[in-house]
């Protein structure tokens, strides 16, 4: 924690005066921080523009002097939404040739799951995939290694994406069987950073449709529970 205060402090001091700063200045400003990948998009209020960098997201104002570390809610409504989550949805979509999905044959409600190989939990959720599916729920799994990108389980869990039946490795590895080695141009990265801008510390967690992520395990039959009781206070505000 207080590693991200001091962070978050050295950026804002690094930005403070840059007066009318654009992209590229804020792109060199945390350059000098050691952030060396950002993404600079508009964001849903005036005079903030949405940074996602490795570390999370960011909001950053016009002229630059003042940088606010998300999530950002939108408090107008009966409900707190949180605008940041709903805002990476749209980053989660394009990930979806990458997941590996378990669809319900009768499908009633859809969750992406941030999972690790390693994880116990993660082993139990994926035991219950029939009675999750039974339920109408589908499954789709993004990689998240828990002990970050240099890991053992990230290599495993790499090769497992570039393998040419994704579902039939995965299903391997969480039995207990050993991962062969293969590349592709798969970048699980990817999945990872977004966890990280979702806000994810442990895995399972679960990202429903609107951007809401739950942390942790839920049974097939809470699951069912939460996504209906979810879906009924949707269609009440609608």
């Amino acid at each position: 924690m207080k590693k991200g205060l001091i962070w978050l402090s050295l950026l804002a001091a690094s930005v403070t005066g840059a007066a009318h700063a654009g992209d590229a200045e804020i792109q060199q400003s945390l350059k000098t921080l050691g952030v060396q990948k950002a993404d600079i998009q508009p964001s849903p209020v005036a005079g903030l523009q949405t940074v996602f960098t490795d570390n999370g997201v960011l909001y950053v104002t016009s002229d630059g002097k003042h940088i606010l570390q998300g999530p950002m809610y939108d408090v107008s409504g009966a409900v707190p939404v949180n605008v940041t989550n709903q805002i990476l949805i749209g980053r989660l979509q394009k990930l979806v040739p990458e997941m590996i999905v378990y669809k319900a044959p009768k499908e009633k409600h859809v969750i992406t799951v941030f999972t690790d190989i390693t994880c116990g939990y993660c082993h139990k959720l994926h035991s219950q995939m029939k009675e999750y599916n039974d339920l109408g729920i589908t499954v789709r799994y993004l990689a998240f290694p828990r002990q970050g990108l240099s890991s053992q389980a990230e290599k495993d869990m790499q090769s497992i994406w570039c393998m040419a039946d994704r579902r039939k490795a995965f299903d391997a590895a969480l039995s207990g069987e050993s991962t062969q080695p293969a590349t592709c141009n798969v970048d699980i990265k990817k999945h990872y950073e977004l966890g990280v801008q979702f806000g994810v510390q442990g895995t399972p967690a679960v990202v429903l449709n609107d951007g809401t992520v739950i942390p942790g395990y839920q049974g097939p039959k809470e699951m069912l529970a939460m996504l209906d009781a979810q879906a009924a206070m949707s269609k009440a505000k609608g």
